[in-house]
């Protein structure tokens, strides 16, 4: 059973940071494209960063030059840093990987930015 368990959101002041992490369980971590998605009050949810099996990575423009993606394939963990946090970074922040057909989805971590 696959399984994606995100962890340390919280509430950080502006200008601050945070580093989320996602657990993975249940897959061959080392070979999926993992990916941190969000979702705000009444948006849709977005994509935010990807990190491939390779390590490459993208970001969405909104968080480029502020995050880092990075993985522990020891670990089956995927991180995503932030810095630089603005108010509009508040939002839910959920892990997503695909395997074959199948997506797979973490219960989301709140990051809430604000003074």
């Amino acid at each position: 059973q696959v399984q994606l368990v995100e962890s340390g959101g919280g509430l950080v002041q502006p200008g601050g940071s945070l580093r989320l992490s996602c657990a993975a369980s249940g897959i061959f971590f080392r070979i999926y494209t993992m990916d941190w998605y969000r979702q705000a009050p009444g948006k849709q949810r977005e994509l935010v960063a990807t990190i491939t099996s390779g390590s490459s990575t993208n970001y969405t423009d909104s968080v480029k030059g502020r995050s880092t993606i990075s993985r522990d394939n020891a670990k089956k963990t995927v991180y995503l840093q932030m810095n630089s946090l603005k108010p509009e970074d508040t939002a839910v922040y959920f892990c997503h990987t695909k395997t074959g057909s199948y997506d797979y989805w973490g219960q989301g971590t709140q990051l809430t930015v604000s003074s």
